[in-house]
């Protein structure tokens, strides 16, 4: 069985996947406590389903894309064959992962969407950097940035691993903290390779709406 915060048709709101239809399966449960985060209901909250009751919740909506998230959804080991389960039957498989699990196990069909916790998220030290040597050309990597320094340290980053030559890398704002428009700014003035993103999600429904 796995705990279930909650399952959700939406608009895929980050990531290059954005303003595709999406459906959501949020698990329960993290081993971070990111600063900025804004899923805290979803560190404790849930109900134990079985994959052939999250099959049967998602099916009748009929959208080919499913992003499976939390939390943090490697933490609970039966995701696993619900990544399989949703491959055999042809779904679009998105992963959004914290970067504090190893994605070694991940089905290579799956796409990763990896985390690099930035210092201003407070978990940073948590960050396994072998998870890089995991990702496949279809991956993307995901910087969320709460100011100049998040900025700079990402920069350096992305520059010192060559991340941008492996995978699509996404720098997003944290959103009410540091403004779209700035982040633009700094990665024009220094050309990096990244795709600049914010949550979609929030700017159609509201920054404290959920589930959608």
């Amino acid at each position: 069985m796995l705990t279930i915060n909650e399952i959700f048709k939406s608009i895929q709101g980050e990531s290059s996947y954005t303003g595709r239809p999406c459906i959501f399966i949020r698990l329960t449960g993290c081993n971070l406590r990111c600063s900025w985060c804004d899923t805290e209901y979803a560190f404790y909250e849930g109900q134990p389903k079985s994959v052939k009751d999250i099959m049967d919740a998602i099916e009748p909506l009929g959208v080919p894309l499913v992003e499976i998230t939390g939390g943090e959804p490697l933490l609970q080991e039966e995701v696993y064959d619900l990544m399989d389960v949703l491959l055999a039957k042809n779904y679009e498989v998105l992963l959004e992962t914290g970067g504090g699990v190893s994605v070694a196990k991940v089905p290579e069909r799956v796409i990763k969407i990896l985390d690099i916790k930035c210092p201003g998220s407070g978990e940073d030290a948590k960050n396994l950097w072998d998870n890089l040597d995991h990702l496949n050309p279809h991956d993307e990597v995901k910087f969320v940035l709460a100011d100049r320094a998040d900025y700079e340290w990402s920069r350096d980053v992305l520059q010192r691993r060559d991340i941008h030559q492996k995978v699509q890398v996404l720098f997003s704002p944290v959103y009410d903290t540091l403004g779209l428009k700035e982040l633009a700014a700094w990665v024009l003035d220094d050309n990096l390779p990244v795709r600049v993103q914010t949550q979609l999600h929030k700017i159609i429904w509201g920054k404290d709406a959920i589930g959608v």
